[in-house]
């Protein structure tokens, strides 16, 4: 096991509770109507998408994490529960989640559940994205925190090798399964934001980079 594959258990805790500390104040404040926009989430609203988010974490704390829990319907049934609810009840439970669920995620012994930690911050740029905030997806605190969980899930995924040269970091971040020697690792050079929408499968109108040796998606770690 090379120094990159080595797990810091804590990272997603970090992530979650910096991310609770940018994105929970703009939510506070935001006024009620324009939680019904949509997002890049097909389908969904910003307060669907929060609905969504909320329950995963909660999940985690709670222990209720029974097979296929994070399927799709199992996700449409979360959000539909929630319907109801105030929207602050919502934003009380997220809030909760993001405070509470890194400490389970850190308990966990394969580090499976890094993933969500991620997943958490990428629908935290979604938001940011419907509320046309600046730096959706790479201007918060947290991108420093998120860059080594996307590494860390891409070689979960097993994508294609690929170096990224970024200009948010001295040195390249490598992603995806390691080399084998049957094919040459696939090359990025653009912003971490940009990055961070390919692997995710968000939209890439209006960015620039270049991508050689892999296809956009080859590299989706969400499916």
């Amino acid at each position: 096991m090379g120094a990159a594959d080595v797990r810091d258990p804590w990272l997603p805790d970090r992530l979650l509770r910096t991310e609770r500390d940018a994105l929970m104040p703009l939510l506070r404040r935001t006024p009620e109507e324009r939680f019904a926009v949509r997002t890049a989430c097909p389908g969904w609203t910003v307060r669907q998408v929060l609905a969504h988010c909320a329950a995963a974490l909660v999940r985690i704390v709670e222990g209720r994490l029974e097979e296929g829990v994070f399927l799709p319907e199992a996700n449409a049934a979360d959000v539909a529960e929630r319907e109801p609810w105030p929207l602050g009840r919502v934003l009380d439970e997220l809030e909760r989640g993001f405070s509470e669920a890194g400490a389970v995620i850190a308990a966990t012994d394969d580090g499976t559940l890094d993933a969500v930690a991620l997943g958490e911050w990428v629908h935290a740029g979604d938001v940011r994205e419907a509320f046309r905030e600046p730096g959706a997806y790479g201007g918060s605190a947290s991108l420093a925190l998120a860059l080594p969980l996307l590494a860390t899930a891409s070689r979960r995924r097993e994508t294609p090798a690929l170096v990224a040269a970024l200009p948010e970091r001295a040195e390249p971040l490598t992603l995806g399964a390691p080399a084998d020697g049957s094919r040459p690792p696939a090359r990025y050079r653009g912003d971490a934001a940009t990055l961070v929408r390919i692997y995710s499968g968000r939209p890439l109108v209006g960015t620039r980079y270049e991508l050689t040796g892999a296809t956009e998606q080859e590299l989706l770690i969400y499916r």
